[in-house]
């Protein structure tokens, strides 16, 4: 009755345990810390990898590059205005759709003849009557955009100044204010005078907010500044290429400063709740780039118009000494105007990654399944059961993942789900090993008090098992009394008695332990023991007949012990038996004993008890005599018919080991013994017998005392020797 509470207490702390650790991982997904974040966002890398996005060479979208052909042919950045305002000519002349410039024109150009006229080191050089004001390089380019659906760069300042940038695109919110917690630039780089008032567009070239990681995974589509919202570079592009004057944000109807969606023309882009798009990547492909050398050469290129014509013009630079370069979560290192023209692309095809608050909600649901699977199956099945089907949990979360990915562009994390349902997996079947273990030591402990440590070993080592129901085998059963226990009892009282009793077995049930015994049971006065079980041992008669010759020693300490505080002797009477038994756990689902079942219990039981008809306390089967009989000294004891067995059974006295066996006296003690009972078996004991019997007794007393009064027995038991004794 006491497994059914342990068990029943084992499972409440599971289920307790399962209940806070899935409590404890939804406080920490909500918290979301940096690991849990870092997590994700590798893991949305790793699908990109596994499916990135192709490139389509037929979208309108090309980058102009200021590589470093471009540098060496027309010399180091910047250019003069001039020229860039030539490369503008150029890209409108071979049809673009519009032109956006990743690139800062922030202050005056320094090679304008007009600001070399104001340079005191020129000045003198130079008639005063000569206007240069029309040789304005910075006026050229503003007159070149004037008009044109060009859109210059600026970008975001973390500190404030006094120049003010206006946005060019109209921004219409839908909401509660979506607009609140945009990506916020304290401040803007300023255009050079007079392109502030001619362009056509503005757009932000930042593709991160400073405060982000190195892996470039979001791009803000809009940024909140000191002047209103001003869309990315990207966005202004498309605005301009479809000449639509408005971008609509649209944003939570409950809910203030929360971003659904960017729409502009045709267009709905989903973002997430500040306003960025998830940038589903594609490798670089050289045929999006077309170098800034080849739009400035002189004659006309249909290859070059071919590309040019109706698509999204983006001019930047892929060189390194210009220091824009970005990481991609493909592990690629790309142009920072690179990052632009796939957003772009992303738009256009309608291939935007989404992650919203339901997915998250769907993540946690997912993690929240995923342990009460784990923890329901650990406490019904097993720790090895919870992680096979938790590992099928855990397989259909990351093929759920891989679907939504792939086929609609959803980022549903798995990593949390997984590595807290592992861990949570992990702390319950830690749990499970270490209430184990400790079970197992508290049984190992309670067992040690029946089964020698050597077997208990070997069964630990071997993984035995025990089966319900038994087995049959053969093996030696001992059983051993206290003699005159209930006169004893008589003269005690009930403590005193218990007292008696477990400091009398615990010195014998040591020897049964020391001698490879199993202690099957303590009954009342009793104890049953057995040998070969559960686990085989060579010889086991003879080991059991040694725990009997150690047990009579242990007794006889025991007796001197008491006789010191004037305690009456104590005396024990031990049978053994050979034979066929069913040994195993033997009883009720419930309740139940590994214990051993078969006619050899009986004999042992019955040899015991004829060990007062025999007056010799150690007495034992003719199986055990037949098995040990080079190693023990054994004197036939007659041949007795035992209740409740058939056939007679012929009885040895166990009177040593070997050393007495070997010994003179036993040897001359054989010899009288036998002249003795072929005398009773002859008939001739009334002549005989006598004699023969005190021959007997004066060697007997010199080995073992007690043989003593089994010969002042034995000639009222004339009838018991006429058996063949064995050799």
């Amino acid at each position: 009755m006491a497994r059914k509470p342990v068990r029943f207490k084992r499972k409440w702390i599971i289920l307790s345990l399962g209940f806070s650790l899935t409590l404890l991982g939804c406080i920490l997904r909500v918290s979301d810390p940096y690991p849990v974040e870092i997590s994700r966002l590798v893991y949305f890398d790793f699908l990109q990898q596994l499916a990135p996005r192709s490139y389509n060479p037929d979208l309108p979208v090309r980058v102009v590059d200021i590589d470093e052909s471009s540098l060496a042919q027309f010399g180091q950045w910047p250019w003069p205005r001039s020229k860039v305002a030539r490369l503008v000519e150029k890209l409108e002349d071979y049809g673009a759709a519009s032109i956006a410039f990743d690139v800062l024109f922030a202050e005056p150009d320094r090679y304008s003849p007009f600001r070399l006229a104001e340079d005191p080191v020129f000045a003198g050089y130079l008639r005063a009557d000569i206007d240069l004001s029309e040789l304005d390089n910075d006026k050229r380019f503003s007159d070149t955009i004037a008009g044109r659906p060009v859109v210059l760069g600026v970008a975001a300042r973390p500190d404030l100044n006094t120049d003010q940038i206006t946005p060019r695109a109209g921004i219409v919110e839908i909401g509660e204010q979506p607009g609140l917690f945009l990506p916020r630039a304290l401040s803007w780089t300023p255009l050079a005078v007079p392109l502030n008032e001619t362009a056509v567009g503005i757009g932000g070239i930042n593709v991160s907010p400073a405060t982000k990681m190195s892996v470039l995974r979001t791009v803000p589509l809009l940024w909140q500044g000191p002047t209103g919202i001003i869309p990315t570079l990207g966005l202004e592009a498309l605005r301009l290429a479809i000449a639509e004057q408005n971008i609509f944000v649209e944003g939570a109807q409950n809910e203030r400063g929360i971003v659904l969606s960017v729409s502009i023309g045709a267009f709905d882009i989903p973002t997430d709740e500040n306003g960025q798009v998830w940038m589903y990547y594609r490798a670089d492909d050289p045929g999006l780039y077309l170098s800034a050398a080849e739009i400035l050469e002189e004659h006309e290129s249909e290859w070059v118009r071919s590309e040019i014509e109706g698509r999204i013009i983006l001019i930047g630079t892929s060189a390194a000494g210009l220091d824009d370069i970005r990481e991609t979560p493909l592990g690629q290192s790309v142009p920072g105007v690179s990052i632009h023209a796939q957003l772009i692309e992303q738009i256009l095809e309608n291939r935007i990654l989404r992650r919203s608050n339901n997915t998250v909600a769907l993540e946690l649901i997912a993690f929240i399944v995923l342990g009460a699977i784990v923890a329901i199956v650990m406490l019904f099945a097993g720790a090895m059961t919870s992680f096979l089907v938790g590992g099928l949990a855990a397989s259909s979360i990351l093929a759920l993942s891989w679907v939504a990915f792939t086929q609609t562009l959803v980022l549903f994390d798995a990593t949390f789900p997984l590595i807290a349902g592992f861990l949570n997996f992990t702390v319950l079947a830690g749990y499970l090993f270490f209430a184990a273990e400790r079970e197992k030591n508290m049984i190992r402990r309670s067992f040690t008090q029946y089964v020698a440590p050597g077997i208990l070993e070997q069964i630990e080592e071997s993984g035995q098992d025990l089966q319900l129901g038994g087995e049959t085998q053969e093996i030696t059963v001992m059983f051993a009394d206290i003699r005159g226990f209930t006169p004893l009892s008589e003269t005690m009282s009930a403590t005193d008695l218990v007292e008696l009793l477990n400091e009398l077995f615990t010195a014998l049930g040591k020897d049964i332990l020391t001698h490879s015994g199993t202690i099957d049971k303590y009954i009342g006065d009793s104890i049953m023991a057995f040998w070969n079980a559960p686990v085989r041992i060579e010889n086991h008669p003879l080991h059991c007949a040694n725990a009997a010759l150690a047990m009579r020693e242990s007794l006889r300490h025991f007796n001197v012990e008491r006789g010191r505080v004037n305690k009456l002797p104590v005396g024990i009477a031990i049978g053994c038996a050979t034979g066929q038994a069913c040994v195993g756990n033997i009883g009720s689902q419930n309740r139940f004993n590994y214990t051993a079942i078969g006619e050899v219990v009986n004999v042992a039981s019955r040899i015991e008890a004829a060990c007062r008809d025999l007056a010799y306390d150690l007495v034992v089967s003719e199986t055990v005599a037949q098995a040990s009989r080079d190693q023990l000294a054994l004197l036939q004891g007659g041949s007795i018919t035992l209740k409740g067995v058939n056939q007679p059974q012929s009885l040895y006295l166990v009177v040593g080991n070997i050393r007495t066996l070997q010994s003179e006296s036993f040897r001359r003690l054989q010899e009288f013994h036998s002249e003795l009972l072929a005398a009773m078996a002859g008939g001739q004991a009334a002549r005989f017998s006598a004699e023969a019997v005190e021959r007997c007794k004066s060697v007997a007393i010199e080995i073992e005392p007690g043989l003593v009064s089994f010969y002042d027995r034995i000639s009222d038991r004339i009838g018991d020797f006429q058996f063949k004794a064995i050799d």
